[in-house]
């Protein structure tokens, strides 16, 4: 299974007035851990929607569990996964690790969409190619397990 590994340092920005990270953060976070995951399996968003049609993989649905706060300064990893596939909807799997501690983990839901026919601003859900599916089946040449 293809791993991306994204580390994160958390930023004044980030954080509420106590110093953790608000909430809403996190999903920014893993929006981009899963375009990077996307990268790393050799797809960059630019070329889906060239190659494919592809109108987006909007977020359907997100579930999240907070373990423990992150602060101000810390350095956090992310590990992000594709850990089910379905015909036209996968679900990236992230965790968001301080050490060897789970401090996070978020299961998200994305729809693969392409724009209907005759109506540009609407967007209908495809079927997932296969071959894409394929290159999340194996870890990438330089992937640390």
């Amino acid at each position: 299974m293809l791993i991306n590994r994204h580390t994160i340092r958390i930023e004044w920005g980030d954080c509420d007035p106590a110093g953790i990270v608000y909430f809403p953060r996190y999903f920014e976070y893993f929006d981009e851990c899963s375009r990077a995951l996307f990268e790393r399996a050799g797809l960059t968003k630019r070329d889906m929607l060239k190659f494919y049609g592809l109108g987006g993989i909007p977020v359907v649905d997100m579930k999240a569990r907070f373990m423990m706060p992150s602060r101000y300064g810390e350095d956090v990893l992310v590990e992000s996964s594709v850990v089910k596939w379905g015909n036209s909807s996968f679900v990236v799997c992230h965790r968001l690790m301080k050490g060897e501690a789970l401090a996070v983990e978020c299961f998200e839901t994305r729809v693969w969409v392409a724009p209907l026919s005759g109506d540009e601003e609407k967007m209908n859900p495809q079927s997932i190619p296969e071959e894409l599916k394929a290159r999340f089946a194996v870890p990438a040449p330089d992937q640390n397990q």
